[in-house]
């Protein structure tokens, strides 16, 4: 491991120069900016591609089909974090991962804008979801890296890297989605663009503003390793092939039989991970027992981003099928949905990080805001049930009952996205960091391999069962979570 320290990389980076904040935060604030510029812009159009008539410029899928296909890439882009945080803390760091993933997400975009068959569209999604997982995890890792541990700015400046991720994702709706809904390619195209312009800010600003951040490999693998890792991940591989190959032609893989996989290893993964970093001897006493308190945070995560990821899938085919869509005189798309959430975050976020450092010692615990967060993602899904209560499964919905839905589960997600992020970096055994990271992102993996198994289940005859029941169980886990927050304070062991 290198001898560069915590304090050293601080230290490296200049500490004002982004509203109070190190110089860091701008790189990285606008390099996520446009990498979420460019999947949010992707994604507003993708499920609408895959079941869209080919007529129309989509692939024609079956509905069912597309919206479980959504569920699992976005749990595959996640899910692949963890290879991009071990590759991250094992080999390159996580520096290099931003910059070898960013370039991914670009190819993966540019494939998609060539007009073709069902076989480039999952290129794409392969390059996507790799190159994502390089990214994703390794730039928010960075973010905990520019602070130190006891800097009271670190809450406030993730929400502002919050902010800048949902900057991102609120134009990039109104500006893909809107030419990607008369042209699908055109719009992919204006996805790899956003993605080009993300890696060259990155390039450009990284070593003035970033310093020694993201250069350190914690934990190095030796020569030896190497040899014996390469020679897995290579065997590996080719097993992979073979088993595809034959499987396919047998009809034993099939679309089904994969999201089931899927659903399995969104669960299985994560678990393993943690038994694994609990028994590593490289982590500490300490470690250990934040390691438990972070425990019922994941899986208080894993049934928010279940609802929350919902506004893709189930609620974006709500728009599209279910809603008004002629309204004040304006046609609305269905893609332009998909700028509510970030469009309130960017609204409110300013509100949640002033109001944290503002409270100080007074605010809610890591656990009760956790448990504020499931509140309002139950309350967003019992909200939208009511249109169907009212007024039938047959008529179309006004449009405000997705913008009031839209908006409580936003309030949600400024209580636990940015603050899990925060919680992680504090609660990361030293060893393993960027790949705790990475952990926290597959709370949304797990949470979008159970979505793919359950979107089957909606119709609109059973809309207000299946957001009853799911708004119920994550009612009855926020309050399960806030009766034990003392108990999970504890083993945290001094991080607040």
């Amino acid at each position: 491991m290198s001898n560069i320290t915590k304090e050293k990389i601080v230290e490296s980076v200049p500490q004002n120069g982004f509203f109070g904040h190190p110089k860091g935060l701008f790189t990285l604030f606008f390099t996520e900016f446009w990498e979420r510029f460019s999947y949010y812009g992707m994604r507003a159009i993708l499920v609408f591609f895959m079941y869209y008539e080919v007529t129309k410029g989509g692939l024609g899928f079956p509905e069912e089909l597309a919206l479980a296909i959504m569920s699992i890439y976005g749990s595959l882009v996640y899910m692949s974090g963890i290879i991009g945080g071990w590759l991250a803390d094992r080999i390159f760091g996580t520096s290099k991962a931003v910059f070898y993933g960013g370039v991914l997400i670009m190819l993966g975009h540019i494939v998609l804008a060539i007009p073709g068959n069902a076989t480039l569209f999952f290129v794409s999604m392969i390059l996507i979801v790799l190159g994502t997982g390089l990214l994703k995890p390794n730039v928010s890792s960075m973010v905990g890296d520019i602070y130190s541990e006891q800097d009271n700015r670190r809450d406030s400046g993730f929400s502002i890297f919050y902010m800048g991720i949902n900057l991102g994702g609120f134009l990039s709706p109104l500006v893909v989605g809107t030419v990607g809904m008369n042209n699908f390619h055109l719009g992919f195209s204006l996805a790899a663009i956003g993605m080009f312009i993300g890696l060259v800010v990155y390039v450009i600003t990284r070593k003035k503003n970033l310093g020694l951040a993201g250069t350190v490999v914690v934990n190095p693998l030796s020569k030896e390793e190497k040899k014996k890792v390469f020679t897995i991940i290579g065997a590996g591989i080719v097993v992979i092939g073979i088993l595809v190959a034959i499987s396919i032609p047998l009809g034993i893989l099939t679309f089904d039989t994969f999201i089931k996989l899927v659903g399995v290893l969104g669960i299985l993964i994560p678990t393993l991970y943690f038994v694994f970093m609990y028994r590593s001897p490289k982590t500490t006493a300490v470690e250990r027992s934040r390691i438990i308190a972070y425990i019922p945070l994941f899986i208080a995560s894993i049934m928010f981003w279940a609802i929350q990821e919902q506004g893709s899938t189930i609620l974006a085919n709500y728009a599209d099928k279910r809603t008004q869509l002629e309204f004040a005189g304006l046609h609305i798309s269905p893609a332009w949905f998909q700028s509510l959430n970030p469009l309130f975050i960017i609204t409110l976020a300013p509100l949640f990080a002033w109001m944290w450092v503002k409270l100080g010692n007074r605010q809610p615990s890591i656990p009760q805001k956790f448990s504020l967060g499931l509140l309002f993602a139950g309350l967003s899904f019992l909200i939208i049930l009511l249109p169907a209560y009212f007024g039938g499964a047959d008529s179309l919905v006004n449009p405000l009952w997705l913008v009031l839905s839209y908006f409580v589960v936003v309030i949600g997600e400024l209580c636990l996205s940015p603050v899990g992020l925060s919680a992680t970096t504090k609660l990361a055994p030293a060893a393993f960091s960027a790949q705790t990271m990475s952990l926290w992102f597959l709370s949304n993996a797990a949470a979008q391999a159970i979505n793919a198994q359950i979107v089957k289940f909606y119709t609109p005859e059973t809309e207000m069962m299946y957001f009853g029941v799911i708004g119920g169980a994550a009612l009855v886990l926020s309050l399960l979570l806030f009766i034990l927050s003392p108990k999970i304070q504890g083993y945290m062991k001094g991080v607040k």
